[in-house]
């Protein structure tokens, strides 16, 4: 399996697997994806009898084709285990009568990105070994919440990586905020940055594209590469998870070749366009429905065909959500491959100006309002006692909408546990009253369930990472933080 640039033309660099996944980005600025996606080598309802790592396993090998079996056993082992997540399912499937949620933030830091953000260091680790004369990797990551934390986490502490992670100063929860600015590790850092996710994420492609910057950087020894959807690394393993939720739908007892919708809670479209993979295939979907917030660019897109970005930014109580460019979209104009005009539609997504594109049959898309969200989060808890994300719940409001009486699982890309002021005053007002730490215990007494051990201490924990810039300044931070200072430097 060989890789190519969405930017690229027909003789364009090929690469490998690792190879993409050390580099991140393409030099022309287009990300990485397959020449062609496989058909899947087993029928899906014959993996009803494995479990997660060998679902990943299976699934990977089909993409990482210069990975050794050997070194995908390493890789899945280490990222899918009691260390890393706490039920050993690693995405429980919970079936309920109308829908079932695949939970899928049993990681570290309790979101989706975990399930990712686990494999991807000891990827990226084991194809750095077959790189000639590896260069120390900087990762660099804009968030919107989840992947900065996750990431952190990831790769803190690992020998030849630094990682770099900009945040949307008042664009992230209370709690994930305090996840970034706390974290622990000798090799990262973390910046607020005075904009949006969208600016961040802008500033970071630029900054990968920057040809003096990178010239400068090799010098010294380093490389940029990413933790975004972007890298292949992170991209890819969330195929996989679409796969076991279907098979755990064989497992108890559903039709071996009976076609599921999934409901996608959408911000950079990576986790929906992994879906749209796993069908091509051969997973029986049937339709993806892509449900977004009140930044509705893709509900506009799948409704009316035109893509356009340029419109105004809401803040809302799904941040990681709260996004108008959303990245993967360039994999999808790519794979839907208009005979005219590709490179012209990719110019005009960098560049916030509006264009027409094919919609697939395979989506499907709706919006929640946030008066939506707080009804959808309370009517789940009042209807069947479980507690879900706004994130979650965006995508609940989604499947009532679609009102279909169809197999459906909704993703679930958040614990409750994270955007505990959301959940709990959706419920009932009265816990305006409470900051949000104060509502990881109330949230605990209405579950029967103790907080999270990764919030346990996390009020008091010593903030590490208090610095913020302007969206400029983004690059000049790098640089500091690279010449030695880290984000003290800017204290100084």
């Amino acid at each position: 399996m060989q890789y190519v640039s969405t930017r690229g033309d027909n003789n364009a660099e090929k690469l490998t697997a690792s190879e993409t996944i050390v580099k991140g980005i393409a030099d022309d600025g287009g990300l990485y994806v397959p020449e062609s996606i496989p058909k899947a080598d087993v029928p899906p309802s014959e993996l009803s009898g494995f479990n997660y790592n060998a679902h990943a396993l299976w699934l990977l090998h089909h993409f990482l084709t210069d990975y050794t079996p050997a070194e995908m056993v390493y890789c899945v082992d280490s990222a899918y285990n009691a260390i890393n997540f706490d039920t050993p399912e690693i995405a429980p499937l919970v079936q309920m009568p109308d829908v079932s949620f695949l939970e899928l933030y049993h990681g570290k830091t309790l979101a989706f990105k975990d399930m990712a953000l686990s494999l991807l260091p000891h990827l990226m680790s084991t194809a750095l070994k077959k790189t000639p004369n590896p260069k120390t990797q900087v990762i660099l990551t804009a968030t919107s919440g989840d992947t900065g934390v996750s990431a952190l986490e990831g790769f803190k502490d690992i020998d030849g990586m630094k990682i770099i992670v900009f945040y949307p100063e008042n664009g992230v929860s209370v709690i994930q905020k305090q996840h970034m600015i706390t974290q622990t590790g000798n090799n990262v850092h973390v910046v607020g940055v005075k904009g949006n996710f969208d600016d961040a994420q802008s500033e970071v492609k630029r900054i990968f594209l920057d040809t003096q910057l990178k010239q400068q950087l090799a010098t010294d020894g380093y490389e940029f590469t990413s933790a975004n959807s972007i890298n292949t690394g992170r991209f890819i393993p969330q195929i996989v998870y679409y796969f076991y939720a279907y098979s755990q739908l064989v497992k108890s007892g559903m039709s071996s070749d009976e076609p599921v919708n999934f409901v996608v809670p959408t911000g950079n479209f990576g986790n929906i366009l992994a879906g749209y993979y796993a069908k091509k295939m051969g997973l029986p979907i049937n339709k993806l429905i892509c449900a977004s917030n009140e930044n509705k660019v893709l509900f506009d897109y799948f409704d009316t065909g035109v893509f356009d970005s340029n419109r105004p930014f809401h803040l809302t109580t799904s941040p990681s959500m709260d996004i108008l460019i959303p990245s993967n979209f360039e994999r999808l104009v790519h794979m839907v491959k208009p005979e005219n005009g590709l490179q012209e539609r990719l110019v005009k997504l960098s560049a916030k100006e509006q264009f027409k594109l094919d919609v697939p049959a395979d989506f499907v898309g709706f919006y929640a309002t946030e008066q939506e969200v707080q009804a959808a989060i309370k009517k789940v808890y009042s209807e069947h006692g479980y507690l879900i994300d706004p994130h979650t719940a965006v995508a609940h409001v989604a499947h009532q909408k679609y009102n279909k009486s169809e197999k459906t699982v909704i993703v679930s890309t958040a614990s409750p546990y994270k955007f505990a002021k959301t959940v709990m005053t959706s419920l009932d007002s009265k816990y305006q009253k409470y900051d949000d730490f104060a509502l990881l215990e109330q949230m605990a007494t209405l579950t029967n369930g103790l907080v999270p051990p990764q919030f346990a201490d996390l009020k008091t924990r010593e903030v590490r990472h208090n610095t913020t810039v302007e969206v400029n300044d983004m690059k000049d931070a790098v640089l500091k933080i690279l010449a030695g200072g880290g984000t003290a430097a800017f204290h100084q």
